[in-house]
């Protein structure tokens, strides 16, 4: 199937300094209802047949994300699709995210069969964070401990020492900033930028960004802020600093769905992909989700708050690979063995704290996180 090529640009981190990539994102075809009726009802029997289970993540498209829920299936962050499909008993996963997503799937369970609608489908992250080149800067800087962000592939994971997520790398740089440990992060500049100025870890970071999160804007966030005075403004940390200084909650995108649904307000201003406003509708019925602004007076929008990766995902390709079995995750075996120890790691230090260990996003709720560890 043919289908229209955008262009897109990104972060492409030179050592300490930030250049510009070029990549490329497929435009899916749009179907009309009655073709989507046909196509969610052709992949529910497919599912059966090939006694599969759908995993997808928050930034998808909506009618993934309902098949998901309707399914037996998962909508989560990129670590819970993977435990969801690790101890899920179908040995057949289908991961509607992007690559690194599907290649953690499999890390986790090695065991079965991993297919995604679109391998093509990737991140800026990941993009410019290119394994060989990470491990070199690795190698300048041997007293640091890497840190790496779960959007990175299974390469650069092998390379690190953790792996962490947004709603825990707090957390655990909090921790190794308490033990005296010096922290190479990798791969997003601002969420690096916020942690460590939440603990006052001594932190060399890689330049990467997110091209979705990196476009919203602080000048056209307050001038909607204005506009919508009795808003809260939920952001994730992935974004500038100048966009993180206005919010009233900072959080994985987990965090930011229990934010709506907890918070009592009835209006709120998201700084994130806009798939997530399908789950915060969903979740918190007659409240009102405005998106936070990409582009105004001081810039041009790019993404406009949906990662053109994420939305590669589609009901025909999911069919596609439903009927075919194509578009197999495989990740070398040692490379897997060696990036499932900072991935453990990770998940024992959850464990080991007897609950999801999530900031609020609420530094004065949060404090005691940060105690003798330095400037939070």
């Amino acid at each position: 199937m043919e289908h229209a090529i955008k262009s897109v640009e990104y972060d492409r981190p030179q050592g300490l300094t930030c250049g510009i990539g070029q990549a490329w994102a497929k435009v899916p075809d749009a179907p009309s209802r009655e073709e989507k009726h046909e196509l969610k009802e052709r992949i529910r029997a497919l599912l059966i047949r090939e006694k599969a289970v759908l995993v997808a993540h928050y930034y998808v498209d909506a009618e993934l994300q309902e098949l998901a829920d309707e399914t037996g299936g998962c909508v989560a962050d990129s670590l819970e699709m993977a435990r969801f499909g690790r101890d899920h008993s179908a040995q057949t996963l289908i991961v509607a995210g992007v690559r690194f997503m599907g290649e953690t799937a499999k890390i986790l369970s090695p065991e079965k069969r991993v297919l995604m609608p679109d391998l093509d489908a990737t991140c800026s992250l990941d993009l410019g964070c290119p394994a060989d080149e990470f491990s070199a800067f690795c190698d300048a800087h041997p007293d640091r401990t890497v840190v790496v962000y779960a959007n990175t592939s299974a390469a650069v994971k092998a390379r690190a020492d953790w792996m962490v997520t947004s709603s825990i790398g707090l957390e655990i740089v909090a921790e190794l900033h308490a033990r005296g440990e010096k922290i190479l992060w990798a791969p997003d500049r601002h969420l690096g930028g916020y942690i460590q100025k939440k603990t006052g870890a001594d932190m060399l970071s890689w330049q990467g960004s997110c091209l979705v999160h990196d476009e919203f804007k602080g000048v056209e966030l307050d001038l909607l802020r204005a506009e919508y005075p009795d808003a809260k403004i939920l952001v994730h940390p992935e974004s500038p600093e100048a966009v993180v200084a206005l919010a009233d909650v900072v959080g994985s995108t987990t965090q930011l769905i229990d934010a709506a649904v907890r918070l009592d307000a009835k209006r709120f201003i998201v700084a994130t992909d806009l798939g997530i406003l399908h789950k915060m509708r969903l979740a918190a019925p007659g409240k009102e989700f405005i998106e936070a602004p990409t582009a105004g007076n001081s810039a041009t929008c790019k993404s406009c708050a949906h990662c053109p990766w994420m939305a590669m995902n589609g009901l025909a390709n999911l069919v596609a690979v439903l009927e075919r079995g194509h578009n197999e995750i495989f990740v070398d075996p040692a490379i897997a063995a060696r990036a499932r120890l900072p991935i453990d790691r990770m998940l024992d230090f959850a464990a080991r704290h007897k609950k999801r260990v999530q900031a609020s996003g609420d530094l004065g709720k949060d404090v005691s996180l940060f105690s003798n560890v330095g400037a939070a």
